[in-house]
């Protein structure tokens, strides 16, 4: 009998990734009383690592000798989390995670230089413009400003991830770039947070939201092997509207009618840029 999944259609691990990842976020906000934003990524990250850890032993012997690149990526993805979670401390999920899509979708185009891609640069602007901190729009300036440090962060984060996957094999350069982010974040934690790391609460909580974590990678990575990169990149483009639908349900987020066209736009925007971008390179 095949394994539970390898029967699961790819585009639905794909989509049960993005719940899980939205799931795990709407959850971690839900804890910033506890913890604060800077306190709640640090258990986030080194959570995280540890469950790599437990479920897949990485070695040591590639990373060695790749660690300034490794240590690099780890540096990237602890400051992509932490000015996330600083952005949807003050600004909605659905609205933070649309933002933080144009960083991977600014990348996109940069490599291609298409004139189609002008096409999708235009709706993500419009998007953008939707969601500009207007008088009486209620939207947060400094957490828009930390989602576009997000979007720039998460497209570093994926140069170094696919520099660091051509080098180190299997997830080992992961684990071990949590590793090095854990590291970068305890003196800003704890310094945060302090005694508040320790509440059973919040320990249970970061645990659920770091098994989340693992599970979206897990479930990307089988979906990866099974569809591909321009579908993979469609289906990842619903996750602002995840994220929304999330932020609602969870934490009972409600966006005006403006934020959602504008969630839509940059979602559109970011599927455009997978598909068509992907099939031209091919």
């Amino acid at each position: 009998m095949k394994p539970l999944a390898d029967r699961i259609p790819a585009p639905t691990l794909v989509i049960l990734a993005g719940v899980t990842v939205q799931l795990g976020s709407a959850l971690a906000k839900s804890v910033f009383e506890l913890a604060g934003p800077l306190g709640t990524v640090l258990l986030r990250v080194a959570l995280s690592a540890a469950l790599l850890f437990v479920f897949w032993r990485p070695g040591w012997q590639a990373t060695r000798r790749r660690w300034p690149l490794v240590m690099a990526y780890g540096c990237v993805l602890a400051l992509m989390n932490t000015s996330f979670y600083l952005a949807i401390d003050r600004i909605p999920l659905g609205i933070a995670v649309a933002i933080e899509f144009t960083g991977p979708l600014g990348l996109a185009v940069i490599k291609s230089r298409r004139w189609l891609d002008l096409v999708w640069v235009t709706l993500a602007a419009m998007g953008v413009i939707l969601l500009a901190p207007l008088q009486g729009s209620g939207l947060d300036p400094v957490g828009l400003g930390f989602a576009g440090l997000a979007a720039l962060a998460w497209a570093g984060y994926i140069m170094l991830a696919v520099a660091t996957g051509q080098v180190v094999p299997g997830i080992e350069g992961l684990a071990w770039g949590m590793v090095f982010g854990t590291c970068m974040l305890l003196p800003i934690g704890i310094g945060a947070a302090g005694t508040a790391l320790l509440d059973i609460r919040l320990l249970a909580i970061a645990t659920a939201i770091a098994a989340l974590s693992s599970a979206t990678y897990a479930l990307e990575l089988v979906a990866l092997r099974r569809v591909p990169v321009n579908v993979f990149g469609v289906l990842l483009s619903v996750e602002p509207m995840l994220a929304a639908a999330s932020g609602f349900l969870i934490l009972g987020e409600t966006l005006t009618m403006r934020s959602l066209m504008a969630i839509v736009l940059i979602s559109i925007a970011a599927a455009g840029s997978a598909c068509y971008g992907v099939a031209a390179a091919e």
